[in-house]
């Protein structure tokens, strides 16, 4: 990747607590000067967000939606953001996931939405499962808004919490039935990309080969099992896969000290 000409070089990251971590993203900018970095679970409410770290590390422009503890998403910028604030509170929850705003590239507004999207618990059933039926709900949900509205030039990124092809995960069989990558889960992603979107990440990684963004800390030694999954998502409009220069999981970053169970996911965009 590093050896290609870009101009626009976007991050996502599952960072799984921001103040905890923020050595961390400090070695994410040294490793890849990104020019946008899109965080989820920060895990910090907005009068606590590290705002004046954050710009010293070199990203001035900073939006943010935060709570304690839970969820939170936030998009850190080299170049100007506007932000976009027409967008849903989702399922009525007013639980901090998603954000947006608008960026110049090639002379042109580019919207770009940050999400994360509920891991949904851990029994399949919507019926049985809070978590799940909130999950399904708002994946429903996101796939109407987008779809009742003109999506061009636009990026959307995040950890969108579901595996949905069958190489996206180390075991398609065993994981029918494990959230993540069950078929009500799955149907419903794939129907939302289909929306309007291209799987950027699958536009430079044949769909017949592994690719995962997540692991397991449950897994000793993550390498050797290397039981992973796909969570984590940068989808492009049609009108924007000219501009795809390459694509990176920065694996490496799963070995960083106290480390998120995600790592970085890297596109960069020619202008």
């Amino acid at each position: 990747m590093m050896g290609n000409v870009t101009d626009m070089r976007i991050v996502t990251w599952n960072i799984n607590s921001l103040r905890l971590r923020l050595p961390l993203l400090a070695r994410l900018g040294e490793a890849l000067r990104p020019d946008i970095i899109c965080l989820q679970e920060t895990k910090v409410p907005d009068d606590l967000f590290p705002a004046d770290a954050v710009r010293d590390l070199g990203y001035a422009h900073v939006l943010y939606r935060g709570m304690k503890s839970y969820n939170g998403v936030a998009i850190l910028s080299r170049v100007q953001l506007t932000s976009l604030d027409d967008t849903p509170d989702w399922c009525a929850r007013s639980d901090c996931r998603h954000i947006a705003a608008s960026f110049p590239l090639d002379g042109e507004a580019v919207e770009l939405h940050n999400f994360y999207v509920p891991a949904g618990g851990d029994i399949p059933d919507p019926d049985a499962n809070p978590k799940f039926a909130h999950k399904l709900a708002f994946v429903d949900e996101a796939t109407t808004w987008f779809a009742n509205r003109p999506n061009r030039r636009t990026i959307l990124v995040g950890d969108l919490n579901i595996a949905p092809l069958e190489q996206d995960v180390w075991s398609h069989r065993q994981l029918l039935t494990v959230v993540s990558h069950t078929p009500p889960e799955t149907s419903r992603l794939l129907a939302w990309q289909e929306n309007g979107f291209v799987d950027a990440m699958r536009h430079f990684v044949p769909p017949q080969e592994k690719l995962y963004t997540w692991w397991s800390y449950r897994n000793r030694d993550w390498k050797a099992s290397n039981r992973g999954r796909r969570l984590d998502h940068i989808w492009v409009t049609p009108d924007l896969t000219d501009r795809l220069v390459d694509m990176t999981v920065l694996r490496d970053a799963r070995d960083w000290p106290t480390t998120s169970d995600h790592v970085p996911v890297v596109v960069d965009f020619r202008d």
